[in-house]
C-alpha cells in the first residue's frame, strides 16, 4: 500500500538492528514461502472454539506483511504490515489485549477499525523462539468490544507455545511434512556434500528448479486443500520419474529443486520429462478439472561456480526466464546469454521502495542480495515505478534499483 510521505526516519538505531535480529530468527523456520498450512488452521480452529472467538490468526511477520500461517473466520492469506495489530504483539512479551479498538488511540484510525471488516476486539500474543524474538503471533479478533480474562490469557499464551512447538518440528525435519520429499534444509545439506565431492573429482552436476505455474490461483479459487494436493501430486510424480543418485527437495512454498549427477544436455532431458509429466496431471478437485503446469530452469556445473547456492542461483535465474517466456517450458542458464552469474545471499531484511522525488514509499522484504542487485517482496506491485531507490536502514544500504523481472509479488531488481 502506497504511503504520501517521505521515508520512515528511524527512531534509533538500536529499533532497526532488534528488527534486522527478529528477522535473521525468523528465517531460520523457512516458512515465508508459503501460507495457510493445516496444522496451523487447526490451531486456529482449536482457538476460535474454545474461546469461543469469531476470528483467529496464527501468522509471522516479515517486513512488509502480516503472513497468516493458520486462520479460522477469515478468507484472507495476508495483511500489510502497517495496518495490523500484531505489529504491536511482537514488540512485547506479555499479551495485547484490546477491548474496544475505537477507544484505543493506536487504532481508532486504523482502516479495519474504521472500514470493513470492523474490528473492535483484539489480544494477541508473540510467537516467541527460544532465545528471544518475537517472528510473530496468535491472536484473535471479534465485531463487538469484549473484556478478556486472565484465564483466556493464558489459553492463549498456550496456543502461541503449540504452534512454537509445530515451527520448531518443521525447522529440525529433514522431511517435508506435505509431500514427503526433502526439506529446504535436508536438500541444502546433501547438496553441499555432493556439490563439494563433484567439484573435487570434476565430475557432471547439474541443478533443475521448477516452479508451479499460477499457483496463487489454485489456492484462491479451490481452496487451500486443492493446494495442497497439487503441491503432493507434483512431488510424487517427480520423485517416480527421477533415480535413487537424484536429490529432490520442496526449497519453499510451490518451488521444488533436484539435483543430479548429470551434464547439461541430460539434465535437460530430465527436465523435460518432468515438465511433461506434470503437464499430464488432470487432478480433479469437486466437480471441476485442474490442469498443472511448470516452469524449470536447468543449470550445471562448471569452473566458475564455487559453491552450491550459486548453482541453485543459476537454475533460479533460468527458472523465472521460463516464466517469462510464457511459463510451461525449460530453459537452461547459458552466461552467453545471461551474463555473468553474481552470486547473491539469502537474506531476510526488511527494506523501504523509495521515490517519487522521496515522497512515496512502500514496505518490502529483501529475499537475496548481492553486488548487481536483490530480490524483494511486496504486498502489491501496483503503483511501483520501474526505477526507484532500494534502502535497507538496518544496514545503512541504499540503492538506485530497476526492475529486470517480476512473478507475481516478486520483483528481480538489478542495481543502476
Amino acid at each position: 500500500m502506497l504511503d504520501k510521505h517521505p521515508p520512515e526516519t528511524p527512531t534509533t538505531a538500536a529499533s532497526d538492528m532488534h528488527e534486522a535480529m527478529r528477522l535473521g530468527a525468523l528465517e531460520r523456520y523457512d516458512v515465508l514461502d508459503a501460507s495457510r498450512e493445516a496444522p496451523f488452521d487447526r490451531i486456529a480452529g482449536l482457538i476460535r472454539m474454545v474461546l469461543d472467538v469469531p476470528i483467529a490468526i496464527v501468522s509471522v511477520i516479515d517486513g512488509h506483511r502480516q503472513l497468516y500461517k493458520g486462520c479460522d473466520g477469515l478468507a484472507t492469506d495476508e495483511a500489510a504490515r502497517k495496518d495490523t495489530f500484531c505489529r504491536h504483539t511482537i514488540l512485547q512479551e506479555t499479551p495485547l489485549i484490546v477491548r474496544d479498538a475505537t477507544k484505543d488511540p493506536r487504532f481508532a484510525n486504523n482502516p479495519y477499525v474504521l472500514d470493513d471488516p470492523h474490528f473492535r476486539f483484539y489480544v494477541g500474543v508473540p510467537l516467541r523462539t527460544s532465545d528471544g524474538h518475537n517472528i510473530g503471533s496468535v491472536c484473535t479478533v471479534g465485531y463487538e468490544p469484549r473484556e478478556f480474562s486472565e484465564r483466556e490469557a493464558v489459553i492463549l499464551r498456550e496456543f502461541a507455545k503449540l504452534a512454537m512447538d509445530e515451527l520448531e518440528l518443521r525447522r529440525h525435519a529433514s522431511r517435508d511434512a506435505l509431500t514427503g520429499i526433502l526439506s529446504r534444509r535436508a536438500f541444502v545439506e546433501q547438496g553441499s556434500r555432493v556439490f563439494s565431492l563433484s567439484r573435487r573429482q570434476h565430475v557432471d552436476l547439474s541443478c533443475i528448479m521448477f516452479d508451479i505455474d499460477h499457483f496463487k490461483a489454485v489456492n484462491d479459487t479451490f481452496g487451500h486443500a486443492a493446494g495442497d494436493m497439487v503441491l503432493s501430486s507434483v512431488a510424487g510424480q517427480c520423485a517416480e520419474l527421477l533415480r535413487d543418485t537424484d536429490i529432490l527437495g520442496r526449497l519453499g512454498g510451490e518451488e521444488f529443486a533436484v539435483l543430479l549427477p548429470s551434464g547439461r544436455n541430460g539434465a535437460a532431458e530430465v527436465a523435460e520429462r518432468l515438465r511433461a509429466s506434470i503437464e499430464a496431471t488432470d487432478l480433479v478437485i469437486g466437480s471441476a478439472g485442474l490442469k498443472v503446469t511448470a516452469s524449470l530452469g536447468v543449470a550445471s556445473l562448471d569452473s566458475s561456480v564455487l559453491t552450491l547456492q550459486e548453482l541453485i542461483e543459476r537454475a533460479d535465474l533460468a527458472m523465472y526466464a521460463s516464466k517469462h517466456a510464457g511459463r510451461n517450458r525449460i530453459t537452461i542458464w547459458n552466461s552467453a546469454d545471461g551474463g555473468p552469474a553474481r552470486s547473491r545471499r539469502r537474506v531476510l531484511k526488511a527494506g523501504q521502495i523509495v521515490f517519487n522525488d522521496r515522497m512515496s514509499t512502500i514496505d518490502c522484504t529483501v529475499r537475496s542480495l548481492g553486488e548487481d542487485g536483490a530480490t524483494i517482496d511486496v504486498s502489491s506491485a501496483a503503483g511501483i515505478p520501474e526505477r526507484f531507490v532500494l534502502v535497507i536502514r538496518a544496514d545503512g544500504f541504499e540503492a538506485r534499483c530497476q526492475i529486470v523481472s517480476q512473478a507475481e509479488k516478486r520483483l528481480e531488481l538489478r542495481f543502476a
